[in-house]
């Protein structure tokens, strides 16, 4: 997860931390080590732990102190337990606002690589259709309970290995044809998380607004000093997810009806039109809305 999912959680998190350090200033009670106890440096500089073999740059607790004291705190929780009452923690991995959102977790894009075994259904298909970009296979379609969907394929995921062959250069039909040809169980998938996509994590205003207008799902206005604004969402974006519901295909007011019943902080997820309008090109948009997965993500 980032350090601050939102603008407005670092903003909280810095008024924070400039309260409790006139508190610490104020009384720092004290606290008698035993020997177990002695804090370990290594703990304290454990947010670079190998620094040291790859840049020559060795961060003891004394570095750290002298040039960046934000970080002394890195292992300490947002809150620690006092008596009856919850005491917020000076802490540099931390967001106040939005960090406990369900919306925030069913959205994480991490790019990383994954391996999934698929299987197909009693229909023999998969539940899955792709898309070449700049020599690489992207996934363009997922069916709603589709086997494809079940095994958490999603819009954007790049298909880079299939049964054990690289992709890369691989046409459309081909890739579809090996997937045709592929036995019912165990067809193996090598897959990087949503190269082209992002998130942004926003704040509902006063009026319930995040601050961007759409039209077809596409982001075409952004209003001045919102949470979007704010917040770095970009015209000609398009919106992909909702807390993580996949909304392509979707009318724009059903798309405005999850936003509404969504909660204060809204975590979206965008690709820029140029590749979106790619991917689904020659896909109808009676296909893409019919079929296309938009069950609410479970954590």
């Amino acid at each position: 997860m980032s350090l601050y999912p939102s603008l407005e959680d670092m903003k909280v998190d810095q008024m924070t931390k400039a309260q409790l350090q006139v508190i610490h200033q104020e009384y720092v009670p004290p606290r008698t080590y035993e020997f177990a106890d002695v804090p370990s440096s290594n703990n304290i500089a454990s947010v670079y732990p190998s620094l040291g073999t790859y840049m020559g740059l060795e961060l003891s607790e004394d570095i750290i102190r002298e040039n960046m004291p934000e970080y002394v705190h890195q292992n300490v929780s947002l809150y620690e337990q006092s008596s009856s009452t919850l005491m917020p923690v000076i802490g540099n991995l931390v967001a106040p606002i939005s960090s406990q959102t369900t919306g925030l977790q069913k959205a994480q894009i991490s790019n990383g690589i994954r391996e999934i075994i698929l299987c197909k259904d009693k229909d023999n298909k998969v539940g899955l259709r792709v898309k070449d970009i700049n020599k690489g296979i992207f996934v363009s379609l997922v069916v709603e309970n589709s086997p494809a969907a079940l095994v958490g394929l999603r819009f954007g995921d790049q298909i880079l290995q299939l049964n054990g062959s690289n992709v890369a250069g691989f046409s459309v039909d081909k890739v579809h044809e090996i997937i045709k040809k592929s036995p019912v169980n165990g067809i193996r998938i090598t897959v990087r998380d949503r190269p082209f996509e992002r998130t942004i994590t926003l704040h509902k205003d006063s009026t319930a607004n995040l601050g961007f207008q759409y039209k077809n799902g596409k982001i075409i206005a952004i209003v001045k000093d919102s949470s979007a604004a704010r917040n770095g969402v970009l015209t000609d974006h398009q919106l992909l997810e909702i807390d993580g519901q996949n909304v392509v295909g979707l009318k724009d007011k059903r798309i405005r009806e999850i936003i509404e019943t969504s909660p204060n902080v809204v975590t979206i997820t965008v690709i820029p039109s140029y590749v979106y309008e790619h991917m689904i090109k020659k896909m109808s948009g009676t296909l893409v809305k019919e079929l296309m997965d938009h069950s609410v993500p479970t954590l």
